[in-house]
């Protein structure tokens, strides 16, 4: 017999046979797959009726296997009479309605069967989608308690009234403008802006996601500059896109900083609640970062795995004292908002833990352990690594209505140890605050360290041995000498870090402490020192800064940080940080305005800017017990 000559699979049809062969088709050969389909659901259908009949349909002889009781669940309406389970009626009834139901399944699967594959996979994608909500309602967040909202005050306006002054203070706003317009057009949706590249940016802190930093870091900024419109699009693309089940490792410290801060600042000044929503989603992700022997978070976390690990030059493994020090203000609120102890809990047993651990010359090191529990090397700082940390002992205190004297007296204790071991006079007399490594004292000030001054100012009032007035004048000192490294370069704008040594005062000496990234710690000194003491130097300060920035960072596609401020012909290192909308540009804003905007009396501000409100309800170690 000849094989059969099969036709190209494109044309494809029943073979020709040979002389001989049998005429009557091959099925296996000839049906095609949607065929063979159709008809198992039917030889399917058919055998589960027959299965269903064998098995329920009652006789004589199957009679006891409806006495287990089972029709009470299945057909509730049918009661059991005082002299047996069923009179024959009742039987009778039952094998009638098993016998409807399974007539009527029959007929769903012949309409099934009617249906083309679209119908078909569009029911199924039906199905699977309510499927995925219905889960989503049972295992999603379960709804924020309703807690009183702080009196808010001075969350708008702010007229400076000097028209000179508001004339500064509008240019500011089209700086912000500018900023967060070219992000809009360029970056949206990315964390930062490349605006001489006009395309989305990123760094490491923010993993390998697209979370839109820029848009949570600026909303406050754009709410009280009464830039609504773009507050608005900003809250919308929240609502749309902010998603945090992202498989991306971020620090904790950046994100709670500039996320949750930003979120839950924009929640108490416009009151949407999609904004405590979001900022609680992002606490639980954060949450596993602190599962370490001791309690010392992690400084970097997997949103979607809940795996930390700390940064692989943090000195053998250690975690930093600035990051897992600086959780402290986001955290209270967060309990406050949730009722959940945890964030609270969290937080105080780092501050406990610290309180036990000798402290070199009552210093604190930036480096620990989060596995042993001990110091790393031993270096100390008030600038970058340490800064933070001190604001907020300052800053808890603050909040908690001056109650939390917990923290009061560690700070107080920690400056005491600061200005007795860091804070120097120059040959040129000018206050500086070194850097402590290995029992020396490196004369080396950072630009993050500037922010002290504005410190010092804020914790003034509540120093002890009547001192408020010695550290008025010492945060003036710094702010006078942080003016002095941005009056000393070409630019007028400060580099990174600058030294008092060999004759060179308040003066970068490494090509790579030169460069300028939009930076807000001395601006924030100004303000600081404009609120306590009105002193007009701060607001020339300040103006002196905000044009250097216009004239020499800003470009077509936003603003750009600079590599040389000595240089007079700089080059860009083409990056928008968002904190230059949350804070640089909010303080200078700040600067410009009335005290009434934002009164200090009302608020703190978290170490980027976003300002929360200060609340009777929480007060510390002393009546936060009240939540649980």
């Amino acid at each position: 017999m000849t094989t059969p000559a099969l036709l190209p699979l494109s044309g494809r049809r029943i073979p020709t046979l040979s002389p001989g062969a049998s005429s009557f088709p091959h099925h296996r050969a000839t049906l095609r797959l949607s065929e063979k389909f159709i008809l198992l659901l039917i030889l399917s259908a058919f055998i589960t009726l027959c299965f269903g009949a064998f098995f329920f349909l009652p006789d004589n002889s199957k009679h006891k296997r409806f006495d287990l009781g089972l029709e009470d669940v299945l057909i509730p309406h049918i009661e059991p009479g005082k002299e047996g389970r069923h009179s024959g009626g009742q039987e009778e009834s039952l094998r009638d309605k098993i016998r409807a139901d399974h007539e009527r399944a029959l007929q769903e699967a012949k309409e099934k069967l009617r249906k083309s594959k679209e119908e078909l996979r569009a029911e199924i994608q039906t199905e699977k989608t309510k499927v995925a909500e219905d889960l989503k309602k049972k295992d999603g967040p379960k709804p924020l308690p309703p807690v009183p909202m702080p009196k808010l005050v001075g969350i708008n306006d702010g007229d400076p009234g000097d028209p000179d002054v508001k004339e500064k203070r509008d240019k500011i706003r089209e700086m912000m403008k500018h900023a967060w317009d070219s992000y809009r057009q360029y970056g949206w949706g990315h964390n930062e802006l490349k605006p001489i590249a006009k395309k989305g940016h990123s760094t490491n802190i923010f993993g390998n996601s697209q979370m839109g930093a820029t848009i949570v870091d600026a909303l406050d900024t754009l709410y009280i500059m009464g830039l609504h419109d773009e507050f608005k699009d900003g809250q919308e693309w929240i609502e749309q896109n902010l998603d945090f089940s992202v498989n991306a490792e971020v620090s904790v410290f950046e994100v709670n900083i500039r996320f949750i801060g930003g979120l839950l600042a924009a929640y108490y000044l416009s009151g949407q609640e999609v904004f405590k929503v979001k900022a609680v989603q992002l606490a639980e992700k954060l949450l596993p970062a602190f599962n370490t022997p001791t309690g010392i978070p992690w400084a970097m976390v997997n949103l979607k795995s809940g795996v930390g690990h700390n940064w692989g030059w943090a000195s053998a493994g250690s975690s930093i004292l600035a990051e897992f020090g600086t959780l402290h203000m986001e955290f209270v609120h967060l309990t406050y908002l949730t009722g959940n102890p945890a964030y609270y809990q969290k937080v105080m047993h780092i501050r406990k833990l610290l309180a036990k651990m000798d402290r070199p010359n009552g210093l604190y090191p930036n480096y620990l352990n989060p596995r042993t529990g001990r110091w790393g090397q031993h270096h100390t700082s008030v600038g970058g690594l340490g800064d933070s940390f001190y604001e907020y002992l300052l800053k808890a205190w603050l909040m908690s209505d001056k109650t939390d004297t917990e923290a009061r007296k560690t700070y107080d204790d920690a400056i005491e140890a600061i200005e007795r071991h860091l804070i120097r006079k120059s040959n040129g007399g000018l206050t500086f605050i070194g850097e402590w490594k290995n029992g020396h004292l490196e004369r080396k000030m950072g630009h993050l360290t500037c922010f002290a001054g504005g410190m010092f100012a804020l914790g003034a009032d509540g120093s002890p041995d009547d001192k408020a007035g010695h550290y008025l004048q010492l945060g003036a000192e710094i702010a006078h000498t942080c003016h002095e490294s941005y009056d000393r370069t070409v630019l007028k704008l400060g580099p990174e870090a600058f030294k008092f040594d060999s004759g060179l005062e308040a003066v970068a000496v490494r090509q790579n402490e030169k460069y300028y990234i939009l930076r807000p710690e001395v601006i924030e000194t100004y303000w600081y020192m404009w609120r306590f003491t009105h002193d007009p130097k701060y607001r020339q300060w300040g103006w002196e800064a905000a044009q250097a920035i216009d004239k020499y960072c800003r470009v077509s596609g936003g603003f750009s940080g600079v590599k040389d401020v000595y240089s007079s012909n700089p080059t860009y290192d083409d990056v928008q940080q968002s904190f230059f909308l949350a804070e640089t540009l909010k303080y200078l804003y700040l600067l410009f305005s009335s005290d009434e905007l934002l009164p200090l009396e009302n608020w703190v501000f978290n170490t980027e800017a976003h300002p929360l409100p200060k609340n009777k309800d929480f007060t510390g170690l002393n009546r936060i017990s009240f939540l649980f």
